[in-house]
């Protein structure tokens, strides 16, 4: 198989941006994507976009096991270059090889739950400089299965002049 760039209705050309509201109004940017076919390393879905001078702060990508038995699908969220900023594509997590297995306690059904990390943890709020598509990276295949729902959701606020 060969990888693909896939893009769902919120990453899509023409689709809004959302990004009116106060300064620090805390703003949502969401994508979801059925994956219909087994994923395949490389493979790149654009997700979301979030506007110029957004600064994320925390998110999210969850959906359904992608592979089961014993895993191989390693997925990383990141962003796309966009003019500006450099594209990253593990920027909100490198993730590894994800799990999909239920896990008491914690995640009592059998999903993808990761919250975004990355550069989040490492050094706080990400400023973007420009209008930035928000995707998930696959870096190997899935095993069994890769069918599925996967979403991303990403906080941020708006702000030009803020600075780490």
């Amino acid at each position: 198989m060969v990888a693909e760039t896939l893009t769902a209705t919120r990453a899509a050309t023409g689709f809004p941006v959302a990004g009116e509201g106060l300064a620090a109004g805390l703003q949502v940017a969401t994508g979801t994507y059925e994956i219909a076919a087994n994923v395949e390393d490389g493979d790149i879905f654009e997700m979301c976009k979030i506007p110029n001078n957004a600064v994320v702060v925390m998110g999210w990508m969850y959906g359904d096991d992608l592979d089961t038995g014993i895993e191989t699908i390693d997925l990383d969220v990141g962003w796309a270059a966009n003019g500006t900023d450099a594209a990253d594509p593990d920027g909100l997590g490198n993730f590894g090889v994800i799990t999909g297995d239920a896990v008491t306690g914690i995640k009592p059904e059998a999903s993808i739950w990761m919250p975004l990390g990355g550069v989040l943890r490492t050094g706080g709020p990400k400023k973007f400089s420009a209008e930035t598509t928000i995707q998930v990276k696959a870096n190997a295949a899935a095993a069994t299965g890769g069918t599925g729902t996967l979403t991303v959701v990403v906080l941020y606020f708006i702000d030009p002049n803020f600075s780490v």
